[in-house]
């Protein structure tokens, strides 16, 4: 039987060293939570001595030249712009053809991922712009991580799709913390708006970063069914080898060529000998610290522990750029994490302390390379420079940025006037707290 109940709260907060701290007080509800920021025990990092042959499908193989040429998926056959892009004709089964010329290669005008510079770039050599637990745009709630969904985050130029997810009953939901906290939907069902998006949009690789939440570690077999069911699979890249160092991977033209058009990342659990098409986040890319509370946002190796600098310098690396208030709540051993939404403004700005361009600039300067993904919440709500988050990323790409952002609903961010960390508490029923006995 399911019971819920409410959790009579009083909101108190103070400020530490620039840090908002929530304590939540009153009676205990029946229960306990899962701390967001707080790693289950038991986690175990895959690292390989050697490098695995998984597949003879060697994207980095094709050649890139030619007069003219078409990509084929699926019988759906896309022509026009790509001819510049690829001039080469692609199948499904991985096999590749080039159409031989005795001129030179044509000037490609076609964009991949918003800048026709990227179509020659590796997929290691570019900073992309990510959102922290994308799916947690629910207006309202305290534990919410974004203001639009994830077809508006496509639209504005978001690359990375990371969020937690939790089975219940069987199913895969996206859920902060606790699905009775947020339940943002099905797993399928996000994976479906994602996929129908990459099928409007040819020119563009996008990654899904799954955290597996549990409760425990979820199997594996169990992401099968949302990727096949929702279309992703169809573009699922499948890397030829494991682990993937930054001089394997393919050129993002070659991955529009292929159509293989979705990374695929798992933070725990994934088997790539087993399913080749979700990779292993920590074998072949690294992190700094994980659900920052400290606005310095050092540039060290969080996750995977130990990681020696000479391994960390040849993997993808991630920086949590996301700056968090810790919740405690009396009488719970648990404490969970949410966004510090009063300083957001300065957290996502180009320069200045704190700022997600002071962030880059450093780990660029302590990498000798930018990171590969900055994570941010709240990626519109930059003070008054919308955009300035992918600034920051198109500064460390030698791009210039000059998009429109952000958003096309009606939400939070077009009033102009981002809520501040308290109302938020207030204004959603002074936070619920939901139960199962």
């Amino acid at each position: 039987m399911l019971l819920r109940k409410l959790w009579p709260a009083v909101l108190a907060t103070r400020t530490i060293f620039g840090q908002s701290v929530i304590v939540i007080t009153g009676t205990a509800a029946t229960g306990t939570l899962s701390g967001d920021g707080v790693l289950p025990t038991g986690l175990t990092y895959a690292s390989f001595s050697t490098t695995r042959t998984i597949s003879q499908n060697t994207a980095s193989s094709l050649t890139l030249s030619g007069s003219n040429g078409t990509a084929t998926t699926n019988g759906t056959t896309s022509t026009g712009s790509l001819i510049n892009l690829v001039g080469a004709t692609s199948t499904t089964n991985g096999t590749a053809t080039t159409t031989a010329s005795q001129n030179a290669r044509p000037t490609n005008t076609q964009a991949c991922n918003n800048y026709v510079e990227f179509c020659d770039r590796s997929y290691a050599n570019i900073t992309e712009i990510a959102a922290h637990n994308s799916p947690f745009a629910v207006k309202r709630n305290a534990f919410s991580n974004q203001d639009y969904g994830v077809v508006d985050q496509l639209n504005d130029g978001i690359r990375m799709i990371q969020g937690q997810t939790h089975l219940e009953n069987n199913t895969l939901f996206y859920c902060h913390t606790n699905c009775n906290l947020l339940n943002a939907g099905t797993v399928e069902a996000e994976f479906k708006k994602i996929a129908d998006w990459v099928a409007a949009h040819p020119f563009d690789v996008v990654t899904l970063l799954i955290g597996n939440a549990g409760p425990g570690l979820i199997p594996l077999n169990d992401y099968i069914g949302p990727i096949t069911n929702s279309g992703l699979l169809r573009y699922a890249y499948r890397p030829p080898k494991i682990p993937m160092a930054l001089a394997d991977w393919p050129t993002l033209g070659e991955l529009i060529l292929r159509q293989k058009r979705v990374v695929i990342w798992m933070d725990y659990a994934a088997n790539q000998t087993a399913i080749d098409y979700i990779l292993d986040e920590f074998s072949q890319m690294w992190e700094t610290p994980y659900s920052p509370t400290n606005d310095a946002f050092p540039c060290n190796v969080d996750r995977p522990p130990g990681l020696a600098p000479r391994d960390a310098s040849n993997r993808l690396y991630l920086a949590n750029h996301n700056l968090n208030a810790q919740v405690s709540i009396p009488g719970m051993d648990s404490k969970f994490l949410i966004p510090n939404t009063a300083v957001i403004n300065q957290t996502n700005s180009v320069r200045g302390p704190g700022s997600l361009g002071l962030m880059a600039n450093n780990c660029e300067t302590q990498w000798n390379r930018a990171p590969n993904f900055l994570l941010v919440d709240y990626y519109n709500r930059d003070g008054t420079d919308p955009g300035a988050v992918f600034r920051v990323a198109a500064a460390h790409n030698n791009v210039t940025y000059n998009r429109k952002c952000c958003g096309s609903a009606v939400s939070v961010a077009s009033t102009g006037r981002p809520i501040p960390l308290m109302q938020m508490l207030a204004t959603s029923l002074i936070v619920l707290f939901v139960f199962t006995l």
